[in-house]
């Protein structure tokens, strides 16, 4: 670990799935508090691995994002500085009461709702890929180091979900994906309660990260640390988890539903479900004489539990043809 690591973690903290996943009728229930008890040593190991390790946590919340710690912003993130322990390190003393004081006030804050808004995952993914970006490519009048910035550190995330996909945030995951990739940032998953999430399968797949999907939720912290504490470069000579299968379905452009067969635009590759005579996204128009043979061409879709990989769609000039997916489930471009 010759160089630098920044870690930032998202935490997906949606009351409603918390409430859940505590319920004593789950195999192993895990309930928020028993969570965070966790996540703050996972937390604490990775500032005692280097000292020069940065870290920043983000908050998923219902309809906002907010960052909960940072180790360059901790000054403007706790209202009072916490007491001096001597019995306690300093360094992990800031990071947990920052973390319990900011969650317990965005909890508070929330009040009572009629119906909980979606989890905004997506916004926390953005602030921390920007978040990222300062720091790595700080401007050339802040410092004077020779040096290329990019290598000051090495970064990568961690999402911590129990929420379940949202087919609306699709393209806003694609596009932090494509960021993550230019800004080689690595993507790690940890699916702690619900169904799978077809996205973030994704999005650990093509940024080179790891996705797991809890067996065992009452050893949350063992997962962590064995699974995400080692920074990238390190993983190259350790046998880090891999996925066996990676769902690359998409959403569709014109009802947000996940789809196993879409149809895509040739000019601006968007996905629909159904052939249509304008794309809504470049408003490209296509012949009527494509438009019939492909609502006869089309096939018929499989049962909703069929685990069969599906053919996909893709429209070349105006003329559209049926692709096998490929065995690994990947898509043809």
């Amino acid at each position: 670990m010759e160089k630098a690591s920044h870690l930032s973690v998202i935490v997906d903290l949606s009351p409603t799935q918390w409430y859940l996943s505590a319920q004593a009728t789950n195999p192993y229930p895990l309930p928020i508090e028993t969570f965070l008890s966790h996540l703050l040593a996972f937390l604490n190991a990775h500032i005692a691995s280097k000292h020069e390790n940065t870290l920043a946590v983000f908050g998923a919340f219902p309809g906002k994002s907010v960052m909960l710690y940072s180790s360059t912003e901790t000054s403007t993130l706790v209202d009072d500085a916490p007491p001096l322990d001597a019995n306690s390190y300093p360094p992990f003393k800031t990071v947990d009461t920052t973390m319990l004081q900011q969650i317990t006030h965005e909890l508070e804050a929330l009040g009572h709702m009629e119906e909980e808004p979606p989890c905004a995952l997506v916004g926390a993914l953005t602030k921390a890929l920007c978040y990222i970006n300062r720091i790595t490519h700080p401007s050339t009048s802040a410092t004077s180091v020779a040096e290329d910035p990019a290598i000051l550190s090495e970064p990568h995330i961690l999402i911590l979900s129990v929420s379940p996909d949202l087919s609306s945030s699709y393209i806003p995951v694609m596009n932090s994906i494509f960021s993550a990739q230019k800004l080689k940032v690595t993507i790690d998953v940890c699916k702690i309660y619900g169904p799978d999430t077809v996205f973030l399968q994704q999005a650990a797949h093509l940024t080179n990260g790891s996705y797991i999907y809890l067996e065992r939720r009452d050893a949350l912290l063992q997962y962590l640390i064995m699974s995400f504490l080692s920074p990238p470069s390190i993983r190259k000579v350790l046998a880090a988890p891999t996925q066996d299968k990676i769902d690359f379905r998409a959403a569709c452009f014109c009802h947000k539903n996940i789809v196993d067969i879409g149809f895509v635009c040739s000019v601006c590759l968007s996905i629909f479900c159904q052939p249509v005579p304008v794309c809504s996204t470049c408003r490209t128009k296509f012949p009527l004489k494509t438009l019939q043979r492909l609502s006869v061409a089309r096939p018929i879709p499989p049962l909703a539990n069929s685990r069969n990989t599906p053919p996909l769609t893709s429209i070349n000039n105006g003329a559209q043809r049926f692709i096998p997916r490929p065995a690994n489930g990947g898509m043809n471009s």
